[in-house]
């Protein structure tokens, strides 16, 4: 008997622990044990996963002293258009503040988190030098993830500048970032269970008027990647002159490819066989798209930002603008931490929860939607990548218009086609 999909199962387990939670609150927030387990494995993922993936993503680019004009253009683009998504991701989550609704239930929690949370300020001296780890094992242990990304930074670079002597590290860290890979797959599985009791508990210990913001903060999500994409396409599009819609249509069967299988992976052949088509040359595609799916996750890093204000929100924890500045410089880092495969995100919000002394806990409510909401942001990613293959080759005056007025022909007849 084939079991339902996992999407399927973590819906099942969510509605079960809401009718648990509500109908027998008692049991309901006995069950916090197997939530505080589940979070635990979640939590145990992310230094060796951050570590890894960006020493590969970093030295597997090669020495920056010969990956040249290329390399460094799209890194500028990458850093441009995650900003962005930063700043939206900000903007809609203070303006319709979709965690707001469940100020009231939460405000009798008692988690020290809340109150440390709450009473922070930055000091942006301090900030800097806190950066720098003193030990990095030390960093590791405590999970500090401003700190871990600093070093593995450095360390990817240092890698990358002594040429063929750090090829064995870049295949240790290569390694161990696909045995993470595999780790959180097997957490992944568990997640219908853990979402089971994070439900059931926070429902028991709060009632039904906290899931209410969990349809906000899906609708809030899908509107602020609505307007990244317009502003996004519209002004990048105009200014390397290529139709926006034209492009949009193109690249639309592996765009939702990526939708349905919240994978960019999954959609990253097709993708990069249309942007050949449309006029990028492979040299920049097969360099750039793979690359960005280490720098340049647009969707993800929009959701990052909201969904750490939503959290904040809901427990009733309001963050000065100083405080927020302070998370947007901390995401920019460590969302190019880890590559686009699905509960990924998770991981990277849970550690930044962590070195904001914000509620772990918050993450559990999202985990039962979360699938719609990667669905979103991991097209937003595809988009973005393709996009970028097209600035690049704009930039570099190797864009071919002729291809591109091809592939739209294409695109046009191929809609307009009478099947025979």
């Amino acid at each position: 008997m084939r079991l339902p999909s996992l999407t399927t199962r973590i819906l099942i387990g969510l509605i079960a622990g809401i009718a648990v939670g509500y109908l027998f609150p008692a049991l309901g927030t006995s069950l916090k044990p197997l939530s505080d387990l589940f979070m635990h494995l979640i939590k145990m993922i992310v230094v060796p996963l951050i570590f890894g993936s960006l020493i590969m993503g970093i030295a597997g680019a090669g020495d920056f002293k010969h990956v040249g004009r290329i390399g460094a253009k799209a890194l500028l683009y990458f850093e441009a258009a995650t900003t962005l998504a930063l700043i939206i991701g900000l903007a809609v989550a203070n303006v319709l503040r979709p965690g707001a609704g469940a100020s009231a239930a939460m405000a009798g929690a008692t988690d020290p988190k809340i109150a440390t949370a709450a009473t922070a300020h930055i000091d942006w001296g301090e900030f800097l030098v806190h950066l720098v780890p003193t030990n990095v094992v030390d960093a590791m242990a405590r999970g500090d993830t401003l700190q871990i990304v600093v070093f593995a930074t450095i360390f990817g670079v240092a890698t990358a500048a002594i040429g063929i002597k750090g090829k064995p590290v870049l295949e240790l860290a290569h390694s161990v970032t696909e045995v993470m890979f595999k780790v959180t797959e097997y957490v992944m599985k568990l997640a219908p269970i853990g979402v089971f009791a994070a439900t059931a508990v926070t429902v028991g210990k709060f009632g039904l008027t906290v899931l209410l913001p969990l349809s906000k903060l899906i609708l809030s999500l899908y509107a602020a990647l609505a307007i990244f994409l317009v502003i996004l396409l519209g002004i990048v599009c105009r200014l390397i002159r290529v139709p926006a819609i034209g492009f949009f249509k193109h690249i639309s069967e592996p765009f939702l490819l990526a939708f349905s299988t919240a994978s960019s992976e999954a959609a990253l052949p097709q993708a990069m066989t249309k942007m050949e088509a449309f006029g990028v040359p492979k040299s920049i595609v097969t360099f750039v798209m793979p690359t960005g799916y280490t720098f340049n996750l647009d969707g993800t890093t929009l959701y990052l930002a909201l969904a750490t204000l939503f959290i904040a929100q809901v427990y009733g924890i309001d963050l000065s603008l100083m405080q927020q500045l302070a998370i947007m410089a901390t995401l920019m880092l460590s969302s190019k931490g880890v590559a686009a495969v699905p509960g990924a995100s998770l991981v990277i919000l849970t550690g930044t929860l962590t070195a904001f002394n914000l509620p772990v806990e918050g993450v559990a409510l999202i985990l039962g939607v979360d699938r719609l909401l990667d669905m979103a942001r991991t097209s937003v990613n595809l988009l973005g990548n393709c996009l970028a293959t097209a600035v690049v080759a704009r930039w570099e005056k190797a864009f071919d218009d002729t291809k591109m007025a091809a592939a739209l022909a294409g695109d046009v007849e191929a809609e307009t086609a009478v099947p025979a």
